[in-house]
């Protein structure tokens, strides 16, 4: 486990640079604020205005979301993994985090809820979505706010929440 944490945080640490390097942060706050909670739900209503065939999106989101949040939120309380710009001496964050636990990503879990709700809705913008996901949860690594495989298991958790769902429909 050591090396897979000493992988993680030299990991975070070249994306961190990186992103110090090429001043990344202003971009990555942009970002990451459109993987703000509301911003799902004008997506999706969005969707229903010029596709009112596919109210199918909404229902699928709602019921993802709510799969999602408690387990989102069982997990980072069992975990309570610190964030790397409060365990890491060299640690720096660009935004205060809204608390202090890392794993799993939130806003990714968040992002790809959406994009895999996309997925079986508009398979067409898929790719779109995907990308758009893979940014927020690479910007919350930018931003100092979160390893890299807290990042991996947002992602995973949003799919697998999708995928649940997709079975309760």
């Amino acid at each position: 486990m050591t090396s897979i944490t000493e992988l993680d945080s030299k990991l975070y640490r070249y994306i961190v640079q990186l992103g110090q390097q090429h001043q990344l942060q202003p971009m990555a706050l942009k970002v990451s604020a459109s993987g703000n909670g509301p911003a799902y739900l004008y997506l999706a209503v969005v969707c229903l205005l010029f596709d009112r065939h596919h109210e199918s999106l909404l229902h699928a989101m709602l019921i993802a979301y709510l799969v999602e949040l408690p387990l989102y939120f069982a997990l980072k309380n069992m975990i309570r993994r610190p964030r790397p710009c409060h365990a890491l001496a060299d640690g720096c964050a660009s935004i205060e985090p809204a608390d202090k636990f890392s794993l799993p990503s939130g806003h990714t879990a968040a992002a790809f809820v959406m994009a895999a709700s996309i997925y079986f809705v508009y398979p067409q913008l898929f790719y779109i979505a995907v990308t758009w996901a893979v940014a927020i949860g690479l910007s919350r690594v930018v931003l100092g706010v979160h390893y890299p495989l807290d990042i991996v298991a947002g992602a995973t958790l949003g799919i697998v929440s999708v995928l649940i769902a997709q079975q309760m429909i």
